[in-house]
């Protein structure tokens, strides 16, 4: 199995690229990058490719084909609001996604994956296999437009949380039988137990360091339901990317289950608790 990661020098991106190599049925790890990936490097993993690239809106035929064969892509890339000015923001969360999800879904096959399609064209009625994107969006995300909100959520929405909640929307309307969107929405990103990815994280800003202090512990004890601690963060990640969880995601959207979001289109939303419950990690 082959599977693309983006942000890999972040903080979800780490974990995630830790879980990828610590999964023997992907074949191969093909990780897009604007600089060098450290934990790439260590690893000496001959399943990881790692492709240098500058604009994150064109993809050439040169990049999809090393691309070719690829069957899910984890979209980790991402920046803080407070990092950026808001065109560059928005650029960043909504626009960059979406060009790779419309470029994703022109993927060659390789001859291994064309094998596998045409098996899976006998069994699903002439349907290849379905690509899956997870977006990594995160808790605090409104997919409901500011007009149709109360007054008070219109005033104090921070905009984060509406352009991911549009990048959500904007990738569900592309879902097809064979391109399957998902968001993910982690909460309190903590990885202080994740030993293996503590060289790669950035260097966490004073205020992110100071609020981990504080609200960290009473997260980690009694509100759990906000926790997202990275390694097992990580892991659901590339199983949603690998279509281990996509009957279970399917049925809770469509009963309404507690932490899942069916989107217009097709897309799936999967909330911080409703990851958390699913895999037997919720307390």
């Amino acid at each position: 199995m082959h599977l693309i990661l983006t942000g890999a020098t972040g903080l979800v991106g780490s974990a995630v690229l830790d879980a990828m190599i610590k999964t023997k049925d992907i074949t191969k790890i093909s990780i897009i990058s604007r600089r060098p990936v450290k934990m790439a490097e260590d690893a000496k993993d001959p399943r990881i490719n790692v492709i240098l690239h500058k604009d994150f809106e064109k993809y050439d035929s040169e990049l999809l084909n090393q691309l070719k064969g690829a069957t899910g892509c984890v979209w980790a890339l991402g920046i803080s609001q407070n990092a950026v000015g808001k065109e560059e923001y928005v650029k960043i969360t909504k626009d960059f996604p979406l060009a790779a999800a419309a470029a994703f879904q022109t993927l060659p096959p390789s001859p291994s994956s064309s094998s596998n399609q045409a098996q899976a064209q006998n069994q699903n009625q002439n349907q290849p296999p379905p690509f899956r994107f997870i977006y990594v969006s995160g808790e605090g995300t409104t997919t409901t437009p500011l007009s149709s909100q109360p007054l008070l959520s219109r005033l104090t929405t921070p905009w984060f949380a509406i352009i991911k909640g549009q990048a959500e929307v904007a990738l569900s309307q592309l879902s097809t039988p064979t391109f399957l969107p998902f968001s993910m929405r982690p909460a309190f990103v903590d990885p202080a137990s994740h030993v293996a990815i503590h060289p790669y994280i950035p260097k966490l800003s004073a205020l992110y360091t100071l609020s981990n202090c504080v609200l960290g512990p009473p997260i980690r004890a009694g509100y759990k339901k906000m926790w997202s601690p990275t390694e097992p963060l990580g892991k659901f990640l590339v199983e949603m990317a690998m279509g281990k969880w996509d009957e279970t995601i399917k049925k809770e959207a469509e009963v309404g289950g507690k932490g899942f979001e069916k989107l217009e289109g097709g897309g799936v939303v999967v909330g911080n608790e409703g990851w958390r419950r699913v895999a037997g990690f919720a307390g």
